[in-house]
């Protein structure tokens, strides 16, 4: 865990912010790439990424709050706008971004699934940057853990606090229990689903629009199902499921749609 990258003066510079900005120039670059590889223009995509990005951000920052409300933001309500420090809700951004995505799709008339499957080519590989920022900030920790890929968090961090609150440490513990690095999975994943996609997107997108998209959905449902029952962080739930699990339900299920759709119907 390390919050703060650097301090300027008065000015600490937080590591998970850095890593959003990292993630976002990463995400940039290759979808230039993309743009040039099919001929639109990247100065126009370029404008839809930080709107996209942007709407992302708050959408994730919205979930966050509503979710963890009486346990981080009812005491100091101010709180709610330091993203720097960490708290976002990947889906709810998502959501947020897909919101935007269609309304400026409807606005220009632009046809959706093939821009779609382009920009999701570069959505996890920016995801990638932010879990490893989380790692770092120590938000979207996994459960405790005897196993060698266990890590302790130190004095001061979610994990720290949480633990002290369930009486599983003392107050002056120097460190939280061995968690499992969840954050880390995911990122790894996500890396994996990023080069799945990139792949299915040179060889598919301009004879099977939709499938990079159905692609993405299914790849992502499935990580984020199976990380949630690593997950240790506190969790709301939907029945037996949790939140983001019951989301992913929805999203596997579309994916599949998008992939019917894509591989099974003839292309006009």
């Amino acid at each position: 865990m390390h919050p703060d990258l650097f301090s300027l003066g008065p000015l600490n510079v937080k590591t998970y912010g850095c890593f959003m900005a990292l993630g976002f120039l990463a995400a940039w670059q290759v979808l230039s790439w993309l743009c040039r590889r099919s001929g639109r223009p990247a100065e126009a995509m370029g404008n839809l990424l930080i709107a996209l990005m942007v709407s992302g951000v708050l959408g994730s920052r919205i979930a966050y709050v509503v979710e963890h409300w009486q346990a981080e933001f009812a005491a100091n309500p101010l709180s709610v706008i330091r993203v720097d420090q960490g708290g976002l809700m990947f889906y709810g951004g998502l959501i947020l971004a897909m919101v935007y995505f269609f309304s400026w799709c409807f606005w220009k008339k632009e046809r959706i699934l093939p821009l779609a499957d382009m920009l999701v080519v570069v959505v996890p590989l920016g995801h990638a940057f932010g879990r490893v920022g989380c790692f770092f900030y120590g938000c979207c920790y996994g459960r405790l853990s005897e196993s060698p890929l266990a890590v302790a968090f130190p004095r001061g961090s979610p994990a720290w606090y949480e633990q002290v609150n369930l009486g599983k440490i003392s107050s002056s513990a120097a460190s939280s229990l061995p968690v499992l690095p969840t954050q880390l999975f995911e990122a790894a994943a996500v890396l994996l689903l990023f080069g799945a996609l990139l792949l299915l997107w040179l060889r598919r997108h301009a004879t099977r629009p939709g499938a990079v998209t159905g692609g993405y959905f299914i790849g992502y449902a499935l990580i984020r199902f199976g990380l949630e029952y690593l997950r240790g962080d506190p969790r709301a739930a939907v029945g037996p499921l949790s939140i983001s699990q019951t989301i992913s339900v929805g999203l596997l299920l579309g994916g599949f749609l998008l992939m019917t759709v894509a591989f099974c119907l003839k292309k006009r």
